[in-house]
C-alpha cells in the first residue's frame, strides 16, 4: 500500500503584509459540515447545545463558544470548526468531515475591509456586515465563506485546491490597497 505524506496546503507566502492589513494562515481543528434532517433542527440545535455550548446558526451568522464556532454555510446547512462533532448529532443530521477540503485566511488590520471590498460583491463595511455575520460568496473568481470575526478581521475559507489561487488575489488586493494609503 502507499504512503501518502500530509502536506500543508500552502507552503510559502504566509504570513503576508502590506500596508494596514496582514494575513495568516489559522489552525480550525475539526471542520464538520451539519446538514440537519427534515423536522429535525430543533433536535441538532439542543444536541449542539448540549455537546459543544452554541445552537444552530441563524441564517446569515454563526454561534461562538469557548472553543467552537458553527457558522451557517447555506440553507438548512451549518459548518462546526474547532471541536470533533459529538456523535449524538448523526440521529439527527447528515455529518460529514470537511477538515482536509477547507482552508482558512485571516485577514486582519484597518486595511482589511477595504481589500475585501475589491474582491467580492457584498457590502463589507462594519454598519451593514457586523461582527459575527457570514456569507457564502465570490471572492475573486472563487467561491468562499467570509465571516467577520472583529471589526478589523475577517476568516476566509476557500476550497483547498483554490488556496493558491486565493492567497494570489488577497495579495494583489492588499498590495494595491497600500499603495493608494
Amino acid at each position: 500500500m502507499a504512503k501518502l505524506i500530509a502536506k500543508p496546503a500552502l507552503e510559502t507566502g504566509m504570513p503576508f503584509a502590506a500596508g494596514d492589513a496582514q494575513l495568516s494562515m489559522p489552525d480550525l481543528g475539526c471542520l464538520t459540515s451539519i446538514a440537519p434532517f427534515d423536522g429535525a433542527l430543533a433536535a441538532v440545535a439542543a444536541s449542539l447545545m448540549a455537546a459543544h455550548g452554541l445552537g444552530f446558526p441563524e441564517p446569515s451568522k454563526m454561534t461562538v463558544a469557548e472553543n467552537a464556532q458553527c457558522i451557517w454555510w447555506g440553507r438548512g446547512q451549518a459548518m462546526l470548526v474547532g471541536p470533533a462533532v459529538d456523535d449524538g448529532l448523526a440521529k439527527h443530521a447528515a455529518l460529514t468531515d470537511q477538515s482536509d477540503g477547507w482552508v482558512a485566511f485571516l485577514l486582519d488590520g484597518a486595511g482589511s475591509t477595504e481589500v475585501l471590498s475589491r474582491l467580492t460583491p457584498i457590502d463589507m463595511r462594519l454598519s451593514v456586515f457586523p461582527d459575527g455575520h457570514t456569507a457564502r460568496t465570490q471572492l475573486g473568481h472563487m467561491m468562499a465563506s467570509i465571516t467577520r470575526t472583529g471589526a478589523q478581521q475577517f476568516r476566509i475559507m476557500v476550497f483547498r485546491s483554490m488556496v493558491q489561487t486565493a492567497l494570489h488575489e488577497l495579495q494583489g488586493a492588499m498590495k494595491a490597497v497600500a499603495a493608494q494609503s
